[in-house]
């Protein structure tokens, strides 16, 4: 039996087994008659469409009736479909396991299942989406996982005890959702249209699907090209265009980004958090820059879908007894008895530590009265750079320039990865470099 997995973010329910990611779909929904159109399409005639639109049926997932003209009964009638859609579209059939976000109730959780199996696939475990986003590349003691949902970003809060990583809490930040910030930006947008062409594209329904549309087209445009996005918009008699300067975007959205910034530090009490970010959430415009001082990673887009197939013996439930999964086995990075991580977090040599990042290993003749940040001056006679040490997916490695070198006494050649303890020389007689463990507050 294939393994499928459904990672329930409404923003974007992804679907993938072991060749990848095969499938995605927005959580939008459209009543049409007695017919629900969902996913994509539905997304791009929501605008149209206001009163038969719905998008939060996986956010308040519930059997709550609604109260409509159409035959939509409640939120788990659309869920329902929209697993059908998955099904029928990614062509699933048998074994699937969930990934949800912590927000997710176990009301909630007891009704997707329920929903589950009238499917034509069945479900074979369920595991928290922030689990299974970082399982692979922790290596810190305490871990923040950050993801974009439309109608928030869910922090949850990670910790590794007992050999076990595990999901502590989720804290949601609900004016920071993919559908908040569209709001904002079309507003924002609307003006500049008015203002340049006087043409409001919000007038009428049809204008303002095409500016929703259009909307992620233009923030894709490379800042390589102009300092403002250029837009258009065509309408039956004319083609409207307007400049929009790229500071006016992330002043509108400074704020946000304050908030999320100062939620992030609420959450993140403890010394040495590692900050893990969801690449949908990376992509907002300006954040990678409002968030460098947290030193963010951000994870694959797979990641979520790598684990629950890695680690599918530890997520699968007993038949008939589907729990969900908040902790895995926390092997990669060993901890000590201080429930610190064993894993390394600066690089010595000489009387100077560096904080692990990107390492540049540079002779120290190179000096010439300054020294760059980031690196680390070595006594060699080599004429360049002598290579570097940075972190790659979790993991540490060394990159020589061309040039032997002993690891831990050993004769090495060209990349190695690296752990808590390793020694680098590039001379027999030469001072090692070593990969050190700085305790809190030291």
């Amino acid at each position: 039996m294939s393994l499928t997995v459904i990672e329930l973010n409404d923003r974007a329910i992804k679907v993938g087994n072991d060749s990848g990611l095969i499938f995605s779909s927005p959580g939008f929904a459209l009543a049409s008659g007695k017919e629900l159109v969902l996913g994509e399409e539905a997304e791009r005639q929501a605008r149209m469409h206001p009163t038969s639109s719905y998008n939060k049926y996986w956010h308040d997932l519930s059997m709550e009736p609604l109260n409509h003209a159409n035959s939509v009964r409640h939120y788990a009638d659309i869920a329902y479909a929209h697993l059908q859609h998955l099904a029928d579209s990614a062509g699933i059939s048998d074994e699937v396991v969930y990934a949800v976000p912590g927000n997710f109730t176990r009301q909630q959780l007891a009704i997707l299942l329920g929903l589950t199996r009238q499917t034509p696939f069945e479900a074979v475990g369920v595991v928290d989406s922030a689990l299974a986003a970082v399982a692979e590349q922790v290596e810190s003691a305490n871990v923040i996982y950050a993801d974009l949902q439309l109608h928030q970003t869910l922090l949850s809060r990670l910790s590794v005890r007992d050999a076990k990583l595990h999901v502590d809490n989720a804290v949601q930040v609900p004016a920071l959702g993919s559908q908040n910030l569209m709001n904002m930006l079309m507003n924002l947008v609307t003006e500049q249209f008015i203002q340049q062409c006087r043409f409001n594209p919000q007038h009428n329904a049809e204008s303002e699907q095409q500016l929703y549309n259009q909307l992620p087209v233009w923030l894709a445009q490379s800042e390589a090209d102009n300092a403002s996005l250029i837009l258009e918009l065509k309408t039956a008699t004319a083609v409207h265009t307007a400049k929009l300067p790229r500071e006016d975007i992330l002043e509108l959205l400074r704020p946000q980004y304050q908030k999320l910034q100062q939620q992030i530090q609420s959450v993140a009490t403890d010394e040495d958090v590692q900050l893990f970010v969801s690449p949908s959430l990376m992509m907002l415009p300006g954040l990678s820059v409002a968030l460098a001082s947290l030193q963010p990673q951000v994870v694959a887009e797979d990641a979520i879908h790598r684990t629950c197939i890695s680690r599918l013996t530890e997520i699968r439930s007993a038949a008939g007894s589907i729990h969900l999964v908040n902790s895995l086995a926390h092997a990669a990075s060993p901890v000590s008895a201080t429930g610190k991580s064993a894993a390394p977090t600066h690089v010595l040599y000489g009387n100077r530590a560096v904080r692990l990042g990107d390492i540049s290993l540079l002779p120290a003749s190179l000096v010439n009265g300054s020294r760059k940040t980031g690196a680390l001056y070595i006594d060699s006679e080599a004429p360049d750079e002598l290579g570097r040490i940075f972190r790659e997916g979790g993991q540490v490695y060394i990159e020589p320039r061309q040039q032997d070198f002993l690891l831990n006494e050993c004769p090495k050649q060209g990349r190695q990865p690296l752990q808590l303890g390793d020694r680098i020389q590039f001379d027999a007689d030469a001072d090692p470099i070593q990969l050190i463990q700085v305790s809190d507050g030291q």
